[in-house]
């Protein structure tokens, strides 16, 4: 009879699980997140947060199979978190039933963020329990986000406060500007470079005697002078932006004086990057620094003078289509660089395509300009008469699946590995408990012992239940190539009607890059474009994706291929 009830019990469990949806709590896999907000923090931060978040775990009889964690990464937004992401992702293939966090402000110091992410793992039957606060509900969410975005928010004004003490007492609060150095030991107090302070005593001098700043940008680069940041000097680096008050030429601090708080930084909510926002000028903090001047009165006041001119007269109209966007805007790469090509000027009503940087510095050889019309037409037929030829697709394919194959058989090594161990442990788990059933040895001696194994054999059998599903293959539909010809046909017909489709989906979903290669005078440029081969795979569901989305991570395996050879003379 007791075995009897010994076997009804998994029954037992199996029913509970598929009448709640949950796994047993022995078997719980549980997967933990660990954050540091800022690089002044230690490292072993997230040692200490992944040691306790471990430890509550195992007490409360979970097993762990997966660590997330983002290092000097902020909490004020989801976004530039690669840990947080890679969790939720995980998420979507239920890799695990728990979230474990020290405290819930690790996910998000953000209210709406941290409500965001609780709704989204209850609504995937997944628990997010932080070792002070227990299991997560919608109360502690809700108070925990409260607290978090205040101390976040008391936490700038406090920075901001204290900032601006420091320019009351004469010191420098900004970040290190180009000609000045920090003297150790004393913070805000920089020391001049006299080395960088010549360079820009001769922009200085040669913008205010009417030089234009990309010429003095381009001649610097020739002499292989330094720039501030960057690989080299542009026409920005020089001129900066009026609204903001940056570039050489408006910092004040040249002059001999510092103005604090000319801008203020906020986050975009819906991608995460910090944006400076122009103060008023009424807002500005302001004190003297003669000690610190490089540029004399008379110099600094005559660029001034042409640079509140130039201001006042505004931009160069360059043609209708100067800031239109086009099909390949945001695509197109110098084959010589490496940098952007944008639109530079009109030549006969028709719109050219320069490098940036030969424009901004002149410090690419890549100096011609090029019709683009001809360059998005090309690019079309390319791709088109590409996909007349699937032989080329279904070898990438083919060679995909060797690739697989390749790792399929590292993991079935790895799995081996790991059952063997589990095996051996079940074997020494026997012995133990056998020996004292027989009285040969205390049990008290044995217990930590036994519940170290114990605790492994669980994180091995839940780690080998993750990695059990089986890998996606990709096959290649035989309508997916049809499908994407047909949207190619479309788009040509568009650029031949002189339309400008710039958010054609065939096209963004298919092409990462174009790459124009320099050609000599009168030759045609040579082109080369870099796509995305998945898209063809998995068009709108009519192919399996190229995709093999494992227990922890998820994601896409293949992102970006060569899609041709270059094409010529387009």
């Amino acid at each position: 009879m007791m075995r009897r009830s010994g076997r009804s019990e998994p029954a037992s469990g199996r029913a509970a699980t598929a009448m709640t949806g949950q796994r047993p709590s022995a078997s719980r896999r549980a997967a933990i997140y660990a954050r540091f907000s800022t690089e002044l923090q230690r490292d072993q931060s997230i040692e200490d947060q992944l040691v306790l978040c471990r430890t509550a775990a195992h007490r409360d009889g979970l097993s762990v199979v997966a660590t997330y964690e983002d290092r000097a990464r902020s909490g004020a937004s989801l976004l530039g978190r690669p840990g947080l992401e890679k969790l939720l992702a995980a998420a979507e293939t239920r890799a695990f039933d728990v979230v474990v966090v020290e405290a819930l402000d690790r996910l998000s110091r953000d209210m709406a963020d941290l409500a965001g992410v609780h709704r989204r793992l209850t609504f995937l039957g997944i628990e997010i329990r932080a070792v002070h606060d227990g299991v997560a509900d919608t109360v502690t969410v809700g108070l925990r986000g409260l607290v978090g975005q205040l101390f976040r928010e008391d936490g700038v004004k406090k920075i901001r406060r204290g900032m601006a003490g420091v320019i009351r007492e004469g010191r420098y609060a900004g970040g290190r500007s180009y000609g000045y150095r920090p003297t150790p030991g004393e913070p805000g107090r920089p020391q001049i470079v006299e080395e960088e302070a010549a360079i820009v005593r001769r922009i200085f001098a040669e913008y205010a005697d009417g030089r234009s700043p990309r010429d003095i940008a381009g001649e610097l680069n020739r002499e292989g002078v330094a720039p501030p940041r960057g690989a080299a000097w542009n026409a920005s680096t020089i001129n900066g932006n009026g609204e903001r008050g940056n570039g050489i030429i408006q910092n004040p601090l040249y002059s001999g004086e510092i103005i604090w708080n000319r801008v203020r930084m906020v986050k975009d909510p819906s991608t995460g990057k910090r944006i400076s926002r122009p103060n008023p000028a009424a807002d500005w903090q302001r004190a003297a620094a003669a000690h610190l001047a490089i540029v004399d009165p008379d110099t600094w006041e005559r660029a001034r003078a042409r640079k509140r001119a130039s201001l006042a007269q505004g931009p160069e109209p360059r043609g209708p289509r100067r800031y239109q966007r086009s099909l390949l805007s945001g695509l197109l790469r110098c084959g010589a660089c490496g940098s952007g090509m944008a639109k530079h000027d009109n030549a006969n009503g028709r719109p050219r395509i320069r490098c940036s940087r030969a424009t901004e510095s002149g410090s690419c050889t890549n100096r011609r300009s090029y019709y683009l019309g001809p360059v998005e037409a090309g690019v079309v037929e390319s791709l088109r008469a590409q996909l007349d030829q699937p032989q080329l697709i279904a070898e990438f394919v083919k060679t995909y699946h060797e690739e697989r194959r390749r790792l399929a058989g590292a993991d079935r090594n790895a799995r081996a590995k790991s059952e063997r161990r589990l095996a051996e442990i079940d074997g020494q788990i026997s012995r133990m408990v056998e020996a004292i059933a027989q009285g040969g040895a205390a049990f008290a001696q044995l217990r930590l012992k036994l519940e170290d194994l114990d605790r492994e054999r669980r994180d091995l059998a839940a780690s080998l239940a993750a990695a059990a599903a089986p890998a996606n293959v990709v096959a290649l539909h035989p309508h997916a190539v049809a499908s994407f010809q047909k949207m190619l046909e479309a788009l040509a017909a568009e650029l031949d009607a002189g339309a400008s489709p710039i958010e054609h989906a065939a096209f963004r979903q298919l092409v990462e890059t174009i790459i124009v290669h320099p050609a000599a005078r009168g030759e045609e440029p040579r082109v080369e474009i870099v796509g995305k081969l998945a898209a063809i795979l998995d068009l709108s569901g009519l192919g399996a994706p190229a995709a093999d989305r494992n227990g922890t991570n998820g994601g896409f395996l293949v992102a970006e291929e060569g899609l041709e050879p270059p094409t010529q003379g387009l």
